[in-house]
């Protein structure tokens, strides 16, 4: 099988979520993925629960596809083998704070005199520059210096920490892949590597658009559960069931207001402008007290028979036997020497005729060290014996 991104090798320097989320996509897609890892620690996502058989679960879903070696970036010893990948790579990718790099004497500007195809993607909280290049920082933080966190929640009441990690995935790990691609194709015009800066505050900033929107327009400040997208709208909005279960309701337009309200018998609603935030407390109550007159299941039948935008709220559990994700391949399982069988998340990402594939489960840390080091690095295995007793792999 062709893959879109076979020949394209991946040297991985990053740790817990952000980074590996970028490389799992790159890896899904068909590139060499080597995960490059501390001796006798490695990734520190290992060693977080849950567990089967003694294996991080986490781990095992977000490193498929992937190799891994050890080495010791603060020896002179474990530099020299890093900088004979680089000139022997595409693609190196990293989450250390501003300025580890450089203290590694590893950084971009010392990269590409080995390799100017070099693309290296730095992935961190702020960015390389500006006043909170240096600030520590978890997604929490990110979303809230962005603004989602803010306008996420119910009028009157505190902000509500999302249930995914949005800066780390949507503003780092995503974002790192597109960047990654997009040097690539640059490279194949201009024949020159270059540094990519992901923030992952850049990336939850992007994500305002529609916000920006009002804002730059009409100089207002969108308020939390104030927006028609998240909260103002009863046509847009999430109502409770007759057996206490959640519907999703994503009513914008006409002629969809016109549908539901046939559908629930009430055609006196049709003929209230349902964009109107004047008439929202009449449509609340009317809808309020209408979706409790029947189940989740009994509602999810009628509404689609109607041709009406709704779902249920589902729990993980309900996602995850849901027939359209099933059917999509958003499930799969792979086969763990140790773990045995792994159910993990499917490919995101169809192509028609490069698709991507799982072909193989998570390393074990080092795994691939001696394979790596004696087909591109060129190194004996008693040289490579040798530099295991030192700890510098």
């Amino acid at each position: 099988m062709q893959y879109a991104l076979e020949g394209i090798r991946v040297l991985d320097l990053s740790r817990l979520l952000p980074g590996p989320y970028c490389s799992l996509l790159l890896a899904d897609m068909g590139a060499e993925v080597i995960k490059v890892e501390e001796p006798g620690f490695g990734d520190y996502i290992r060693q977080i629960p849950p567990m089967i058989q003694g294996k991080s679960y986490r781990y095992l879903i977000l490193n498929r596809n992937k190799k891994s070696i050890t080495l010791d970036l603060k020896s002179n010893e474990g530099r020299g083998i890093f900088l004979k990948l680089v000139s022997r790579s595409d693609v190196v990718l990293e989450s250390f704070r501003p300025g580890v790099a450089k203290r590694l004497r590893i950084s971009y500007d010392e990269l590409k005199t080995i390799n100017p195809r070099i693309i290296y993607c730095a992935i961190s909280g702020y960015g390389q520059e500006g006043p909170y290049r240096d600030l520590p920082g978890h997604d929490i933080d990110y979303i809230g210096y962005g603004g989602a966190l803010g306008i996420t929640g119910k009028k009157g009441e505190p902000p509500v920490i999302p249930g995914v990690q949005i800066a780390d995935i949507g503003g780092g790990g995503m974002l790192a892949a597109i960047s990654i691609l997009t040097a690539i194709i640059a490279r194949t015009k201009t024949g020159k590597g270059q540094f990519v800066d992901v923030s992952m505050l850049d990336g939850v900033v992007s994500w305002l658009t529609i916000h920006a929107a009002e804002y730059f327009g009409v100089d207002k400040s969108p308020e939390r559960g104030e927006m028609m997208l998240s909260g103002a709208l009863a046509s847009y909005n999430i109502y409770e069931t007759k057996d206490r279960k959640c519907l999703t309701l994503g009513i914008l337009e006409p002629w969809f207001w016109e549908k539901l309200c046939k559908a629930l018998q009430r055609q006196d609603l049709s003929r209230i402008n349902h964009l109107d935030l004047a008439q929202q407390p009449k449509l609340f109550s009317a809808l309020r007290k209408t979706f409790k007159t029947k189940t989740l299941r009994e509602w999810i039948s009628i509404l689609n028979a109607a041709d009406v935008p709704c779902g249920p709220v589902n729990s993980i559990e309900e996602v995850f036997k849901d027939p359209q994700v099933l059917h999509r391949k958003m499930i799969v399982e792979a086969e763990h020497p140790i773990a045995g069988k792994v159910k993990q998340i499917g490919i995101p990402i169809k192509l028609s005729e490069t698709p991507g594939d799982v072909r193989s489960p998570a390393p074990e840390l080092g795994q691939h060290t001696e394979e790596i080091l004696t087909e591109l690095v060129c190194i004996t295995r008693d040289e490579i014996r040798r530099l295991q007793k030192a700890k510098v792999v």
